[in-house]
């Protein structure tokens, strides 16, 4: 009975939605607000600036930015530094980029496992996922030595210049990969692979051994080594890798120091209830 009143009443809305909800017209945004979240957007690439290079390169007026920076400061957002007079994103924003985190139970997995892996190599564990066309890192676990690699959770990085990025690159079909490298192949430093041809290569010798070599295509004198983590689905979601100086991470350890990344990788898979199924060359 129960079914067929509501079935009489015709189909209920969905809890939390308005009734205009597949509408994204022009009338349904609040243009203050976008316009607020393009300026918290662009100061979150180019923190440490000061509002006048904002205003100059967002093309708006100085005073239109300001208000918007003043009630972002007031919510902790952003903040302002009175001595340089340059604006920095606010630590509320980490907060609330952490709780993000928080909805999925990959990053919490992660850390026991990146802890291990960095024991087991000597070099500091990074996990990251692609976001948008690039590799977003979430979590880092720092080696003891005094010189290491830092990507502080929420960098991007390109990935066609990125283990991680090259490590989920290998395992995108033919129409994703196409479209992930559309934009064309930039070069970060003499090493970089720009030549299609050459990276698509590379991506069908990753998929063979199972790891990926960033050899200094992103920053010179550091070396990274990655492994796909898979969903349960089988899809890569996610990547694990070590990073260090080319002093340590020598040409001659890369094949040593991948066990330790491709072990890492698959306990991680494992941990999220995942299951190892690469991409055949």
């Amino acid at each position: 009975m129960e079914f067929q009143d509501n079935a009489a009443r015709g189909p209920r809305k969905a809890r939390g939605r308005p009734r205009d909800w597949e509408d994204k017209t022009a009338q349904n945004t609040i243009k203050s607000l976008d316009r607020a979240m393009e300026v918290f957007e662009f100061l979150s690439e180019r923190q440490g600036i000061a509002l006048s290079a904002i205003a100059d390169d967002m093309g708006q007026s100085p005073s239109t930015i300001y208000r918007v920076l003043v009630t972002l400061e007031g919510r902790g957002l952003v903040e302002f530094d009175a001595e340089e007079q340059l604006w920095h994103i606010g630590p509320r924003a980490f907060m609330i980029g952490s709780r993000f985190l928080r909805r999925t139970s990959l990053v919490d997995r992660a850390r026991p496992v990146m802890r291990a892996l960095m024991e087991a190599t000597g070099e500091t564990a990074n996990l990251g996922v692609e976001k948008e066309g690039k590799v977003l890192f979430l979590s880092q676990v720092e080696t003891h030595a005094n010189i290491r690699a830092f990507f502080p959770p929420g960098t991007l990085s390109a990935m066609h210049a990125s283990g991680i990025g090259k490590a989920l690159l290998a395992q995108m079909d033919d129409a994703r990969l196409a479209r992930r490298l559309e934009g064309g192949l930039d070069a970060f430093t003499e090493k970089t692979v720009t030549d299609r041809d050459r990276l698509m290569a590379d991506l069908r010798q990753i998929r063979a051994r199972g790891y990926s070599c960033d050899d200094e295509e992103r920053n010179i004198g550091m070396r990274c080594i990655a492994a796909p983590v898979f969903d349960i689905n089988g899809e890569a979601i996610a990547g694990l890798s070590v990073s260090g100086p080319t002093s340590r991470v020598t040409a001659e350890a890369l094949h040593k120091l991948s066990r330790p990344v491709v072990e890492a990788a698959r306990m991680l898979t494992e941990a999220i209830g995942g299951k190892v199924t690469p991409r055949r060359v």
